[in-house]
């Protein structure tokens, strides 16, 4: 343990007497770490993102959507005639066998009047079931029943950015709000959800019943029509029937046959969030191997100036074996030394690292999410460790297999 001791105690006496030089070396292993850290931060930030989108959407779920239909041989593009009806929504929540909840929508844009106070935002007109798909809940009030959808009632949930710049502080449960000239009674307010992925500010919404939206804000020529229709499945393994269950209901609902082409589109965005979600992993490691070569270079450095040291210290080396000192020893104090210089720089980097992602975290955090944890820096730091060993080991042995008689005598 002494001897162990002694040689880190020369090791550190010889790079303290050559600081500038030793600063230069370790630069590569400290350019190294920092950017192993803040790209790993970058990475474990966006995975966290696409966490929290997902939750936020729910979970097993299927987006049904109008498909490509064709008039007088003229080819519309997806979605340019809407096709999927509030009867098919019904149609699916009753006999699809795999089926949990279902959530025709439609939307557009108001404007929410309150006394002397308006508010332009996204109103979406959906029914009972997208709340328990999204996992949404209200902090005020309640949310409207399956009897209001079918009403048509004059009901809105607000969220909670819209209930803030129409009333402050005041309760907004109960009081009416005008939506495009027509007047709703506020039910309920909206947990906070804050921003989505991409930056969408989720609290900026209005909900009211589907049957509402569609008679009294947002009339069209194809009467019954809804944008979308949101489908949770049991679970996992049910998503792949419900998708077959839905497409043959829709096909004979829709009078589709033979070949005929679907005018729908059934998308798995449970399927769509795994693969984002495999993509940021593989995003992350190849930023993470990026960044890891300028550890490589790092250590490049430390093999370099350690061998312009053996040279340096020839004699030295050489006395050292005069008086006793075995192979092993000399090839011990200079695996220390690299190790030292590396792990200094590791040490160094690591700090570099955190106060770069904090900076980036406190200033662009909305374009480049950040989240900063142990386990990157604890792998930076023995990744360090074991550049500094590899690299340091051809120098050590090169001292190592010295003649002590010809090292005497080098000038």
């Amino acid at each position: 343990m002494i001897d162990i001791l002694t040689i880190f105690k020369i090791a550190i006496k010889a790079i303290w007497i050559n600081k500038m030089r030793s600063i230069l070396t370790s630069l590569g292993i400290i350019i190294g770490v920092g950017a192993v850290i803040v790209m790993l931060a970058v990475g474990e930030g966006t995975k966290s993102k696409i966490e929290q989108q997902m939750a936020s959407m729910g979970s097993n779920l299927l987006m049904i959507q109008s498909g490509s239909t064709t008039s007088s041989g003229a080819r519309a593009g997806f979605g340019a005639q809407p096709t999927l009806t509030l009867d098919d929504a019904y149609a699916i929540e009753k006999n699809s066998a795999h089926v949990s909840q279902v959530a025709p929508s439609v939307n557009g844009t108001g404007q929410i009047v309150y006394g002397n106070q308006n508010w332009a935002t996204r109103v979406e007109g959906t029914t009972e079931g997208l709340f328990h798909i999204r996992s949404w809940s209200v902090e005020e009030g309640s949310i409207f029943t399956d009897e209001e959808v079918r009403q048509g009632a004059s009901v809105a949930i607000l969220g909670r950015t819209v209930a803030s710049n129409l009333f402050g502080v005041m309760d907004p449960v109960g009081k009416t709000v005008r939506i495009n000239n027509i007047p709703f009674r506020v039910s309920g307010i909206l947990k906070s959800m804050g921003q989505s992925a991409m930056g969408q500010d989720q609290d900026d919404t209005v909900i009211v019943p589907v049957t509402t939206a569609m008679k009294k804000l947002f009339g069209s020529q194809f009467r019954g029509t809804v944008r979308n229709i949101m489908v949770q499945a049991y679970s996992t393994d049910d998503l792949e029937k419900a998708e077959e269950e839905i497409a043959i209901l829709l096909r004979q609902r829709h009078k589709i046959t033979g070949k005929k082409q679907d005018d729908f589109i059934i998308r798995n965005l449970t399927q769509m969030m795994e693969s984002a979600m495999e993509a940021s992993q593989t995003f992350s490691l190849l930023l993470a191997a990026i960044a890891s070569i300028s550890l490589l270079v790092g250590g490049i450095g430390i093999m370099n100036i350690m061998l312009v040291s053996v040279t340096e210290r020839t004699r030295e080396i050489g006395i050292r074996m005069a008086i006793g000192a075995k192979a092993w020893d000399i090839r011990l104090q200079f695996l220390v030394e690299a190790l030292v210089l590396s792990l200094t720089g590791g040490i160094i980097g690591i700090v570099c690292g955190i106060g770069v992602a904090m900076l980036i975290r406190n200033f662009i955090t909305d374009f480049l999410p950040i989240v900063i944890t142990l386990s990157p820096m604890i792998i930076a730091f023995i990744f360090s460790g074991l550049v500094g060993i590899f690299f340091g080991f051809y120098p050590a042995y090169k001292a190592s297999m010295l003649n002590p008689i010809d090292a005497l005598r080098f000038e």
